[in-house]
């Protein structure tokens, strides 16, 4: 489905980013997927190596723009620049508003927003050049419904709907989309480090009475970076189970 392109998925080491990798590499893609440490970068090129799909880890920093040049120029020397990228990482760190930092309103920002707007816009050369590629930003539930504790993160996750939004107008005369995935409570190391209480609290909001896999949301790019979702731009893909209905 995908032996043509190269993806990019940036925070690929576990969880989401993970399951994206190897499924896009499952459907033929080159997969170059980000860590922001050495153990990192080796466990996805080994993921990568035992499930027979031709890819590697790389080093990226979101908030270093030097890094971005560095990872780019790499993979134009290797596998060539991404056909498929996905912006997948990111930070939360829940705070109470009254009890929250600047720093950490500021950094949040800078990894979940403002790091894709720079890595996207580096990642447009061949895409614009082929007039061919696919977008996928991983946003969330919170950015359509809010969480308290959250408003950094639920700022960052709406203004990358907005972000979508206003780039898939700019850009799809070149057969270029852009979309967001956005997951609701899924089954992670997060999600398994609640209380009994937190996770029936949490569970009462979805209709499917289950927190979403991996691959569940895995899948939904899986779709978005297909030839057949050619036509599907500037849209929010929710996978939630039915927690929120937009």
């Amino acid at each position: 489905m995908l032996e043509s392109h190269v993806a990019l998925v940036t925070g690929a080491s576990r969880g989401i980013g993970r399951a994206i990798a190897v499924t896009l590499g499952r459907a033929g893609a080159r997969v170059v997927g980000t860590a922001t440490g050495t153990q990192g970068v080796e466990r996805i090129s080994a993921e990568l190596s035992a499930a027979g799909i031709s890819g590697r880890g790389a080093l990226w920093s979101a908030t270093d723009g030097a890094a971005t040049d560095a990872l780019l120029a790499s993979m134009e020397t290797a596998e060539g620049l991404p056909t498929i990228l996905v912006n997948n990482a990111g930070i939360a760190r829940d705070a109470l508003i009254l009890r929250m930092k600047s720093e950490d309103w500021e950094q949040t920002l800078a990894v979940n927003l403002s790091a894709v707007f720079r890595l996207t816009k580096s990642c447009l050369r061949r895409m614009l050049k082929e007039r061919r590629g696919r977008i996928i930003n991983i946003g969330s539930v919170v950015g359509a419904v809010g969480n308290a504790g959250q408003v950094h993160y639920s700022a960052a996750k709406a203004g990358l709907i907005g972000f979508t939004k206003a780039l898939a107008r700019e850009i799809a005369t070149r057969n270029i989309t852009v979309n967001t995935v956005a997951p609701g409570f899924i089954d992670t190391d997060m999600t398994r480090s609640l209380s009994e209480e937190q996770r029936a609290a949490y569970l009462a909001q979805i209709p499917m009475n289950r927190f979403g896999s991996v691959e569940d949301v895995a899948r939904a790019v899986l779709f978005l970076a297909s030839e057949e979702a050619g036509y599907i731009t500037g849209q929010t893909l929710h996978v939630n189970g039915g927690m929120y209905m937009g």
